[in-house]
């Protein structure tokens, strides 16, 4: 964040800056949706809604996962917030008690640590590599379970790896936590952005896990501030409770927008900007392993590279700084994703065009020979 204020300070004063920093796609939200939400507000829908959300919008996301993934979810068990980040707050919130441990990948999206802090928890962050997807080896979560551990928090495809777990490795995971009594989280917010394989969600391995998704990345719907949780049956109701309490309902806007969101004219719109994201991973990935950056696995989804950059710097931090103020590319310092190694990596978003992908990679190359 602090790069991306200093990125727009020097666009400012007249710099042209290549953003590859924002985790936000550059798509404006799908103009069906834009129609829906403007409707709402015409029809007069300006007044709360209960605080887990419309009916027809929870029914409409259970209608998803039956169409898109062949699992039934019972509407009741689907919460909507006010972006995934409220969902993953009120997770930690039904689930952390002071001192209890999160055990988390590492690297990771850092907001999660300070959610578990929030409660006076503890986040474990587990040092992942590329030999194991950057995901969590069950052998290491043997080695790191304690009987203080609430939960496991594992993200498909994750950040900043861009990552994804088969069924298989959630199925292992959900036996663990249940053999010790405890819950499995996983974030599936970038699902949608998946490339070379299908995405399984953790819905079709157990109806005790909590399932985090958002209307921001596939959708295309950042500003609009929506997401949802699939919560087990027997947390509902103190899920319910929470959200009264801390945000009392998502925008009622929003969510009359979001039931426009599933139609087949605008997922078509939107599985042609998966398309898009696709080529620009697949353009900038070889571009930068011929730079020098090491990027030892290709993300199955999401829009990020988590690239290897020792042969540049012991200093990630100051790299990216270097970067941005010398040659107007803003990309992510490993500084923000955990303490694995964090000074010789940078994470890069190809959350902007082809064409300015391919003048950032001209950028770079100039600043490092």
């Amino acid at each position: 964040m602090a790069l991306l204020a200093r990125a727009r300070e020097l666009e400012a004063a007249g710099r042209s800056i290549i953003h590859m920093e924002i985790g936000e796609p550059d798509f404006v939200t799908p103009q069906p949706v834009i129609d829906a939400g403007i409707s709402a507000l015409q029809s007069g829908y300006t007044h709360y809604t209960p605080a887990v959300g419309l009916q027809a919008l929870r029914q409409r996301i259970a209608e998803f996962y039956l169409q898109r993934y062949g699992v039934e979810v019972e509407p009741q068990r689907v919460v909507i917030t006010p972006g995934a980040s409220a969902a993953l707050q009120l997770v930690m919130a039904v689930l952390v008690n002071p001192g209890a441990q999160v055990l988390l990948a590492d690297p990771g999206y850092p907001c999660n640590r300070n959610f578990v802090h929030l409660l006076g928890g503890l986040p474990v962050g587990i040092p992942v590599s590329a030999a194991s997807a950057y995901q969590p080896e069950t052998q290491q979560l043997r080695e790191y379970w304690t009987e203080a551990v609430a939960a496991l928090l594992v993200a498909s495809p994750s950040n900043p790896t861009g990552t994804l777990l088969g069924e298989g490795m959630l199925r292992e995971y959900h036996a663990i936590a249940a053999a010790h009594g405890s819950s499995l989280i996983v974030d599936e917010i970038y699902h949608g952005l998946v490339y070379d394989r299908q995405a399984t969600t953790a819905l079709a391995v157990s109806e005790d896990i909590f399932v985090v998704n958002s209307f921001s990345k596939y959708f295309g719907m950042t500003g609009w501030r929506l997401g949802w949780l699939v919560a087990p049956p027997g947390y509902v109701a103190d899920i319910d409770k929470l959200a009264q309490n801390l945000f009392l309902a998502a925008p009622t806007m929003a969510q009359h927008a979001a039931l426009r969101a599933f139609d087949e004219d605008n997922i078509r719109i939107l599985e042609t900007r998966r398309r898009e994201f696709q080529q620009r991973r697949d353009y900038l990935l070889p571009a930068l392993r011929d730079i020098g950056f090491d990027i030892a696995v290709i993300p199955d989804g999401a829009f990020y590279l988590y690239a290897g950059c020792r042969r540049f710097t012991d200093d990630s931090y100051r790299f990216t700084s270097r970067l941005l103020e010398e040659a107007g590319v803003a990309i992510t310092p490993g500084t923000d994703f955990g303490n694995n190694r964090p000074e010789s990596h940078v994470r890069f978003a190809y959350t902007t065009s082809l064409e300015n992908l391919q003048e950032g990679v001209r950028r770079l190359r100039a600043f490092l020979s």
